[in-house]
């Protein structure tokens, strides 16, 4: 029989998300369904696959969790595919007592968004939640941008489903409808100039110009001329008129990438212009009113370039007004896996062939650090594909500095100092530092860790910490 969250249909109108729990242990389902409902989403239940189905045909759901032994006939198994054909823009959490890794593959490949194991624990239910309905956000997000580039762009895909990538995804839908100017951070190849697209893309100026400049690569001389253009006469060579790139895109955006290499002159025009939405060309006193949004990215440290006098304070601070920080690869190789897939189904469509990659050969690719970030992981596996023949990577496709045996290793630790404590147990130390400091307050000691509290929790579980003691 279905069970309803009927308290909670005024926060249904105010959220409108819809998830059903499938478990045939009533505990289980009614756990669920009070964890769930206080956390505002309206909740239904149901005992067995049938009834299951039998709900997806009444209403839509956005979220189904589902545990995958039901009963006699349908399964977990059988309710990820019916929803899938039904409504496939549901998200399937499926949880099951008796995990295997052939029974994961299966999940995985039916379309699951997460496999969670019993006992599981609350905060990762709620965790794994929430990252399915941003999921299904950006999924949608990503159609509606498809449908309005309509053949214009190709863009390529951002790829990931790690937490710092979602946090990513959220800034880029919440900023994309403004007008304000954006600053991308991140190392080199972290995808700042995707980010810029998806932001253009994605908003009010999507069917405009969209014009990326990398700053680094042009003179001080060319980069001035490329942005604000000149009249006939106002240099050596300047045989002719010549629109600017600020003047070219008006009404769109402009993307400035490595800003920190522009020179203290030129970075009082560009703060001009984007203060005042107007600009002259080298050789003019003419005034021109533009309309631009403007985008920078920078993979040095901003602030240090300020103490350095490199950088202007006041361009700096217009510049960011908004902040998207791009994590490295390195500290998301939950993605890796998503990538690989992504960037072998790339290559094998230009080659019109089908690649796959071994299990050693991606367990290399997630042991290595990657310096070069997501543009390095895509030229290694450019190469491995194009020195493959068989279809399925091996490591000895990969380039050398790839794979573990060919690696230059780096110092031990053992060798610089020995009896350094390992970085877990470096947090668990300072965990319980802030807890004893804070007298157990949990809410003051996730603001001073920088963390929520769910993820406070969850720390203090896994190192089985109680008010601070170990």
């Amino acid at each position: 029989m279905l069970q309803g969250s009927e308290s909670l249909q005024s926060v249904e109108a105010k959220t409108g998300i819809n998830i059903l729990v499938v478990d045939d242990d009533l505990d289980t389902r009614e756990l669920l369904r009070e964890v769930l409902g206080e956390e505002g989403y309206r909740v239904v239940t149901s005992g067995s696959g049938e009834e299951a189905l039998a709900a997806g045909k009444q209403e839509c759901f956005d979220v189904i969790i589902s545990d995958m032994r039901l009963g006699p006939s349908l399964n977990g198994l059988d309710v990820l595919r019916a929803y899938k054909s039904i409504q496939p823009e549901s998200e399937v959490i499926l949880i099951t007592a008796f995990g295997s890794m052939e029974t994961a593959i299966e999940a995985v490949k039916a379309g699951a968004f997460d496999y969670l194991s019993k006992p599981f624990k609350i905060e990762e239910v709620l965790l794994q939640v929430q990252r399915a309905l941003d999921n299904r956000k950006l999924l949608r997000q990503n159609r509606n941008l498809k449908r309005t580039l309509g053949s214009q762009v190709q863009l390529s895909i951002l790829v990931g489903r790690s937490s710092q990538m979602l946090e990513v995804y959220k800034k880029i839908a919440m900023v994309a409808e403004a007008r304000s100017t954006v600053l991308i951070c991140g190392e080199s190849g972290t995808g700042k100039e995707l980010v810029a697209k998806a932001i253009h893309y994605n908003g009010p100026r999507a069917e405009q110009c969209f014009y990326a400049v990398n700053c680094g690569a042009l003179t001080e001389s060319l980069l001035e001329t490329e942005l604000f253009g000149h009249v006939r006469g106002a240099f050596t060579g300047a045989l002719e008129n010549k629109r600017g790139i600020f003047e070219e895109a008006s009404g769109g955006t402009v993307f400035l990438d490595e800003v920190s290499e522009m020179s203290p002159a030129l970075q009082v025009k560009v703060l001009r212009a984007i203060e005042e939405q107007e600009v002259r060309r080298i050789g003019s006193n003419e005034v021109i009113k533009v309309d631009l949004r403007l985008i920078a990215a920078s993979n040095q440290n901003l602030a240090q370039a300020i103490e350095e006098g490199k950088f202007r304070q006041d361009l700096y601070y217009r510049l960011r007004v908004i902040e998207i920080e791009l994590p490295p690869l390195r500290n998301r190789q939950e993605d890796i896996p998503l990538l690989v897939e992504h960037f072998l189904k790339k290559f094998g469509q230009e080659r019109q062939r089908s690649f796959a990659v071994s299990p050693q050969a991606l367990s290399a690719l997630m042991s290595y650090a990657w310096p070069g970030n997501v543009r390095e992981l895509e030229n290694a596996l450019e190469s491995a594909v194009a020195l493959n023949r068989s279809g399925i990577i091996v490591p000895e496709d990969l380039p050398a500095k790839v794979r573990p045996e060919t690696r230059v290793q780096e110092p031990s630790v053992d060798d610089i100092y020995v009896g350094l404590p390992p970085l877990d147990e470096i947090e668990k130390r300072y965990l319980c530092y802030v807890l004893k400091a804070t007298g157990g307050n949990k809410a003051k000691a996730a603001s001073i860790l920088g963390i929520n509290r769910r993820t406070l929790y969850r720390k203090i579980d896994e190192y089985k910490l109680r008010g601070g003691r170990v």
